[in-house]
């Protein structure tokens, strides 16, 4: 079961939609603090845009765990920011050739060897104070 999620991680760092795509069922949802995309098309937007903000994107798997159709991979994400880039907020932040390296979790549910739901996490205060910005205050 984890082949998928290994294609996936794969398909992330070639920076290849094609092969990203096949990795999803046509109804997968992605939630990430950014945004919920649901289908490929949408998917595939996310994953483009993503690699607009950080075209030398590359994911480090630290550690992967499958447990029944769950399956959950700890690692790196590097980049530099030569692009626009979306924040929690809704705000697109325009390049700031900022270097970031910050740490991810990600949870897949397999179903017949392709991902239904992808939820992705990751460290927003090391990521923005990389970039030079602050968290937004709530409220």
């Amino acid at each position: 079961m984890p082949d998928v999620v290994d294609r996936l991680m794969s398909a992330v760092n070639a920076h290849d939609q094609g092969a990203l795509v096949e990795c999803y069922a046509p109804g997968a949802v992605a939630v990430s603090p950014e945004m919920q995309a649901e289908g490929w098309d949408e998917i595939i937007a996310f994953q483009r845009h993503i690699v607009e903000g950080f075209p030398d994107l590359r994911v480090t798997v630290w550690d992967k765990l499958v447990c029944d159709d769950t399956v959950v991979v700890e690692g790196t994400v590097t980049g530099t920011h030569n692009g626009p880039f979306l924040l929690t907020e809704g705000e697109v932040l325009q390049a700031t050739g900022r270097s970031v390296s910050v740490r991810c979790c990600w949870v897949f549910t397999v179903e017949h060897d392709l991902i239904v739901s992808h939820r992705g996490y990751y460290d927003q205060l090391e990521c923005y104070s990389q970039l030079g910005l602050r968290l937004p205050a709530p409220g």
